[in-house]
């Protein structure tokens, strides 16, 4: 399974999802932008997208919600350590409240990771980040706590953002 992404207006964005209504597609935005994310098996019709390999997850995304996207660069050396972390963790995290779908998408073109979690709504992810499986989630991969033989993981610092899911019954 692919994940792709790709942005522009919403009205671009918009008649994007009219002209091809039998894909699954999600229209998120936020204070800066609009996203479009294609989910498939096959190719995706976008001409320029960030493109994703789902490695795993859970749920199916939601016509409504709230959504944060985990940006990890990972090196080389440690992405068999984080896929195997986030693998487990995204198991784990099937129990958090009001969770309704998880991605951890192993990029195509780059060197970093995404973890897209979706919540009912923003307050479920507030409650939810500084939780302890918040902090076992992002503390236990890099080097530096615990085991001193591990590789370096994170080459550059991480960093989020968050999307509103547009309510997406008249595409």
């Amino acid at each position: 399974m692919k994940l792709y992404i790709t942005s522009g207006t919403q009205s671009f964005l918009t008649k994007m999802m009219e002209e091809h209504q039998n894909k699954e597609l999600i229209l998120m935005q936020n204070e800066d932008q609009f996203i479009l994310i294609h989910q498939s098996e096959e190719d995706t019709f976008f001409k320029e997208p960030r493109k994703y390999e789902v490695i795993t997850g859970f749920g199916k995304f939601p016509k409504k919600g709230f959504a944060a996207f985990h940006y990890i660069p990972v090196t080389d050396e440690g992405r068999p350590l984080f896929e195997y972390h986030f693998k487990n963790q995204a198991v784990l995290m099937q129990k958090e409240p009001n969770l309704t779908a998880i991605r951890v998408l192993r990029p195509l073109a780059s060197d970093t990771y995404l973890i897209l979690t979706v919540w009912e709504h923003e307050t479920s992810y507030k409650n939810w980040k500084p939780a302890k499986s918040f902090e076992e989630a992002y503390s236990k991969t890099n080097t530096g706590k615990g085991n001193q033989k591990l590789p370096k993981v994170f080459p550059r610092p991480s960093f989020i953002t968050r999307y509103t899911i547009v309510n997406n019954d008249k595409a």
